[in-house]
């Protein structure tokens, strides 16, 4: 496991806040040399710490309305069978602009995260797309009302 210490830290919450800002005003905002901000980003690049950078689109791109659905695979006659049925359900779900995250959940289970402009659109897409599926047991739908932590989640998730 890879040590932080509390600069580290602090480097990785400003960029976490704004990925834009230089060195230079990282180095102001924590009063520290830009050289020593410099070593520390580069050495947090090396140790796979910071992947990449990238951008959360803004509300106007983001679904309205958005609902955490569990999907439950009946259980093949022969059980080999359910493995790959899994991954042809998880696979068929991700090609969906609206489907913006999916998930394995347990031996049968499929957790997505929908988007839509609206409640009706997102529901329609649920009941003609995902229950018109073959052979699940369970379709499940979380309506999400507010977020108290990971709103931007949703703007880092959704595809242009």
């Amino acid at each position: 496991m890879i040590q932080l210490d509390d600069l580290d830290r602090a480097i990785l919450r400003l960029l976490k806040e704004d990925a834009r800002l230089t060195i230079s005003e990282i180095a102001g905002r924590l009063g520290r040399p830009e050289s020593t901000v410099h070593f520390r980003i580069k050495k947090l690049q090396e140790q796979n710490v910071i992947d990449k950078y990238t951008i959360v689109l803004g509300e106007r791109l983001q679904p309205k309305s958005l609902a955490i659905v569990y999907i439950q695979a009946e259980t093949p006659i022969i059980e080999d069978f359910l493995e790959r049925y899994i991954l042809y359900l998880m696979k068929t779900l991700s090609m969906f602009p609206n489907v913006l995250a999916v998930a394995r959940s347990g031996k049968a289970g499929i957790i997505a995260l929908i988007g839509e402009e609206n409640r009706e659109k997102l529901n329609r897409f649920v009941d003609e797309t995902i229950r018109a599926l073959p052979t699940l047991k369970k379709v499940e739908v979380f309506p999400i009302d507010s977020f108290t932590k990971g709103k931007e989640i949703v703007g880092f998730l959704v595809g242009v």
